[in-house]
């Protein structure tokens, strides 16, 4: 069988498995409409620890841990780490997985990065590299916002197109068998760069590489909407929704009756005051551990293209002008 689907896909002959899903989150998270579902909530921000940064790596080691825990296993056969954040140099994941001595790659994809953790998880596990491996992603709102916008104390005005970074983590063990879902293909996105420069409206800078990421898996796999029971984004929020959805229209595909997004799922935007939705690497990933993996599990869905979605931004190259490309990783994951 030719695994090779058009430009940017792979249908696996050897169909991995998520075993486990852990969700870790923070006290925010647990006040919104998914908070009856996640594994682990936390009232304290910091963790028990003295920074943001410890914070997200204490939380990175708690979802892993778990994860394997609940996978039924010992440490010692996870055979490789697939694991990012969004700290400069990824430390909340070299702090958050040194105790385990885990092999490790750390990745950055922006809040991309549980779809690029599960698509190089999967290829490992599907090609016989790896019994176990270990998928994960986290952020953290304080940490997030002490490097990319402004220290929480200085008390900033954010205008209605931002979004409200999840402090959470999500972690996933893959493996051959067990488990009720499976990671059937993937379509790996590239670099879209519609020339946006507005850091606090992430939506707009991320739909367009969803729409094409998304567009690019009907190609490959010879589908259409109508062919997923959900197709679920990472962190677009409301407005990144409205330019995805519109984007595709002109493509010829509308996908307004499946699309949901990951940061509309976990807060209520009403409620509680996160304007356009959430985002972060956690977002996707703990809303794919607590809601859409029982979601499948249980039959409510068979078949769910799974889509986080990263803002390119860098502190340097915002600072020197330039604008904000986005990337979109996407799983097709089935029910078996």
């Amino acid at each position: 069988m030719n695994q090779i689907r058009g430009k940017q896909s792979i249908e696996f002959e050897n169909p991995p498995r998520i075993i486990s899903g852990a969700s870790v989150v923070g006290k925010k998270e647990g006040e919104g409409p998914l908070g009856h579902l996640f594994d682990l909530v936390n009232e304290d921000p910091m963790f028990g620890e003295d920074s943001w940064e410890k914070a997200e790596s204490t939380m990175q080691k708690e979802a892993a841990k778990l994860a394997v825990r609940k996978a039924k296993l010992e440490e010692w056969q996870i055979r490789y780490a697939f694991s990012g954040d969004l700290l400069g140099q990824l430390i909340a994941t070299s702090f958050g997985l040194k105790e385990m001595q885990l092999p490790v790659f750390g990745l950055y994809g922006a809040c991309s990065t549980m779809g690029e953790a599960l698509q190089l998880g999967s290829m490992t596990v599907n090609a016989g590299y790896a019994d176990y491996v270990l998928c994960m992603a986290s952020s953290h709102f304080g940490s997030a916002e002490k490097q990319f916008r402004y220290p929480l104390e200085y008390a900033s005005q954010r205008p209605l197109s931002a979004t409200w970074t999840v402090t959470g983590c999500g972690a996933f063990v893959l493996g051959r068998k067990g488990g009720h879902v499976k990671i059937s293909g993937i379509t790996t996105g590239k670099i879209i760069d519609y020339g946006v420069k507005d850091s606090l409206n992430m939506g707009a800078c991320m739909a367009p590489s969803a729409a094409d990421t998304i567009y690019q898996n009907f190609m490959d796999f010879d589908r259409g909407p109508q062919d997923y029971d959900k197709i679920i984004t990472g962190d677009l929020g409301s407005i990144g929704k409205e330019i995805l959805i519109r984007l595709l229209k002109d493509q010829g595909y509308d996908i307004s009756g499946q699309h949901t997004d990951c940061g509309l799922e976990i807060y209520d935007a009403k409620t509680q005051d996160t304007h356009s939705g959430g985002s972060g690497c956690g977002c996707s990933a703990v809303t794919l551990g607590a809601y859409i993996l029982d979601q499948l599990a249980e039959g409510n869905w068979n078949r769910v293209l799974f889509v986080p979605t990263g803002a390119l931004l860098s502190t340097v190259s915002f600072n020197e002008g330039q604008s904000i490309p986005g990337i979109a990783h996407a799983a097709v994951l089935e029910r078996i």
